[in-house]
């Protein structure tokens, strides 16, 4: 007995083929009317549920800029600065994040912003930040010096 004589022993299974009248009646096992019972139906995927609870964000392209690391501003105060630098110490985004008062995202250092909460008592050097008015103000009464970022 060679490989093209072998033939099996039950015989093939008719494929139920569903809608197509027949001897299956009018509605071929479809039962009546309704989604199910209708040609190429399109039932609604899970997936699609769960897009529909979402708040759809508006505005151009989502806004996505401002939530791109690039573009993520952290903020830091007078306060923090007085309590964490010594007089005379320089201040840049790269220091700050090894000192842990702020964090990297995504790996990178972010752009930081100095906001004037607290006070400020000693001669600090900010470079690489972005400074408010009342912070540039308030570090050139304490006779510090500010070389603003853009």
């Amino acid at each position: 007995m060679q490989m093209h004589q072998l033939r099996p022993r039950h015989g093939k299974k008719r494929v139920k083929r569903v809608g197509r009248g027949g001897k299956r009646g009018t509605y071929s096992g479809r039962g009546l009317k309704g989604q199910k019972s209708r040609a190429g139906r399109k039932l609604m995927p899970p997936i699609r549920e769960l897009i529909k609870r979402y708040p759809k964000l508006r505005g151009y392209r989502f806004r996505a800029r401002a939530r791109h690391p690039k573009y993520q501003i952290t903020v830091v105060n007078l306060g923090v600065l007085d309590k964490k630098f010594s007089a005379g110490e320089p201040v840049t985004p790269k220091i700050l994040a090894e000192r842990r008062i702020i964090r990297k995202i995504k790996g990178r250092v972010p752009r930081v912003k100095i906001l004037a909460g607290g006070k400020l008592s000693k001669p600090l050097s900010i470079a690489e930040c972005l400074v408010s008015a009342a912070a540039a103000q308030k570090i050139k009464a304490a006779k510090g010096s500010v070389k603003q970022a853009e």
